[in-house]
């Protein structure tokens, strides 16, 4: 009986092993993706701030002012080559490819998010707000997000459940709680369409007119959410973005305490093009009150339809 009893303990210590090992092991297996998207990130912010020293070819894509440059071409290969060859089982959405026709499907495989250029109207204007975002999902969550913001050389990372950071400092988000107190980012995004310009400054006259101290926007979706992890702004909204603009930068927020929603305030869908990053759900939820929304197409319509 002693003997059964001493094998029972050995066999529930090797089981408990077992686990603690694997669990560690796919921590260390994120932690070593983490190190391969700054140092791809890094990169690919030299890239960047090379190609701002030559002339920028500027095309467009769904409309005259939704630019792409061969630089976003260039980082976004880069990047998607680079990760091949160390993660050659894992999956890709990445702003270039599903703009050349690749699908944009989250499924619950290794997944990374990327924007090469999260700004390039900036860029191509050399306005000096430039981020290279790098999101990676498992199972549908987030594991980390990476935001470089190449012009001023700041290196925003979080991990699940570790926090977030700034050059390996910690972020935090603001302790603000009277929106009157507060400042919002937001962008009018690449639609020119007059139906959503109008519930564009809809929101924004009612935002402004709460009032608040002030809205800012840095022109990159990447940025405005680091600026509210950072403590900067309370709270960042916008309607039109995508999926990689907002993948990192969730994580990002989250981990520096902030909340995300949706901007009719239910759960936020990276997917559905429409975010709310406040510091607080107090601060979120007031400013879902002011947005006159609307529901552009989904990242994943096309994805969907097909099911």
């Amino acid at each position: 009986m002693f003997i059964l009893y001493r094998s029972q303990v050995s066999a529930q210590s090797v089981f408990l092993f077992l686990i603690r090992s694997c669990s560690s092991n796919m921590a260390d297996l994120w932690q070593n993706a983490m190190d391969h998207a700054v140092a791809a990130a890094r990169r690919a912010g030299q890239v960047v701030r090379e190609a701002l020293q030559d002339d920028r070819k500027v095309m467009t894509k769904s409309s005259s002012v939704d630019l792409v440059t061969q630089t976003d071409q260039k980082v976004e290969q880069l990047i998607i080559q680079s990760v091949r060859e160390k993660f050659p089982k894992h999956r890709f959405i990445g702003e270039e490819s599903v703009a050349a026709g690749e699908p944009c499907v989250l499924t619950d495989g290794p997944t990374w998010i990327i924007d090469p250029i999260d700004g390039t109207t900036n860029f191509v204007h050399a306005f000096p707000f430039v981020a290279v975002s790098i999101g990676f999902s498992v199972n549908k969550q987030m594991e980390f997000g990476v935001v470089y913001s190449c012009l001023e050389d700041k290196m925003y990372t979080a991990k699940r459940g570790k926090g977030a950071f700034c050059n390996g400092e910690p972020l935090q988000v603001s302790n603000q709680e009277d929106i009157k107190q507060s400042i919002i980012a937001t962008e009018f995004g690449s639609s020119r369409d007059p139906e959503a310009v109008d519930k564009i400054f809809s929101s924004l006259r009612n935002i402004l007119c709460i009032p608040v101290h002030g809205v800012r926007g840095a022109g990159t979706a990447a940025i405005n959410m680091c600026l509210v992890a950072s403590g900067c702004v309370e709270a960042y909204y916008e309607i039109g973005i995508h999926v990689w603009d907002v993948a990192a930068g969730s994580l990002i927020v989250s981990e520096a305490g902030g909340v995300l929603m949706d901007v009719e305030g239910g759960e936020v869908d990276l997917m559905s093009r429409r975010v709310v990053a406040a510091n607080s759900r107090t601060i979120g939820e007031r400013i879902v009150k002011q947005i006159d929304s609307f529901s552009p197409p989904r990242d994943d319509a096309s994805s969907l339809h097909k099911h």
